[in-house]
């Protein structure tokens, strides 16, 4: 006797399709129905998700796409890794929204061209608490609010807001402090411009045991070259886009 896994009904005479069992060919094709629908749910919660951080890049003046960006590379070094499903959607969520509690620090903070006061930094150090708050409500956002929390976490303990070590940080945010600070380095800032691949990738890896996890480096050393590419890429794709077809990429 077998279970369908789409009812709960009792057979002896499983209808097996992609490792499932089902009483019927009528249950697959409902639960196929099922999944489609979930599928296509997911992907207008992340067209929505993306259309807000495109905002609030924009808000920033951040370098273009920021956000989206990250994501993706923090979803390919956490692939690469072996993270799969749920826990990998969560982490691109959360990496996309990393920044999503600044939409509570002033303007005369968060766009001041100059460097901030003792004060001003202890408003801008609260944006990954408030951007848990925002998202912890939403259900399919709970474990993405989590890196949120901990995106500034160092390491060795020197981040914010809770001065994490080491495991303490939730894997996601480990990976995803790698990726943000190549893209912090790899692309032109409105204070300094990018620097060269080669460069970033020996920052980054003279960061491993301080400010980044060293297991999560090493992979990203293994995968340096599928990296080089993407930023390759990218670079590529923002010169077009603001008409620059004559710088090189560095």
């Amino acid at each position: 006797m077998a279970i369908c896994q789409h009812c709960g009904i009792a057979t002896d005479q499983p209808f097996v399709r992609e490792a499932e069992v089902f009483c019927c060919e009528r249950c697959y094709l409902r639960a196929l129905t099922v999944k489609e629908a979930y599928r296509q749910l997911d992907a207008a919660y992340d067209g929505t998700l993306e259309a807000l951080v495109s905002a609030l890049d924009l808000r920033e003046c951040e370098t273009h796409r920021h956000s989206e960006r990250v994501a993706g590379y923090t979803r390919a070094l956490a692939e690469t890794m072996g993270i799969t499903g749920k826990a990998l959607e969560d982490i691109h969520r959360g990496a996309l929204l990393h920044d999503i509690g600044k939409i509570g620090v002033p303007d005369a903070i968060l766009l001041k061209p100059a460097s901030l006061t003792p004060d001003e930094w202890t408003v801008m150090k609260k944006h990954p608490e408030m951007g848990r708050r925002i998202l912890q409500d939403v259900e399919f956002l709970k474990s993405a609010a989590e890196l949120v929390l901990a995106h500034e976490e160092r390491f060795d303990g020197s981040g914010y807001p809770r001065g994490l070590r080491g495991d303490q940080i939730p894997l996601g945010a480990r990976i995803f402090a790698v990726m943000d600070a190549l893209d912090a380095m790899a692309f032109d800032r409105p204070y300094r411009k990018a620097m060269p691949f080669e460069a970033v990738a020996r920052e980054l890896l003279k960061g491993a045991g301080s400010q980044f996890d060293p297991d999560v480096i090493e992979v990203f050393r293994r995968d340096l070259g599928a990296f080089e590419e993407r930023v390759r890429r990218d670079t590529q794709e923002i010169c077009e886009a603001h008409g620059d077809h004559r710088r090189a990429f560095q």
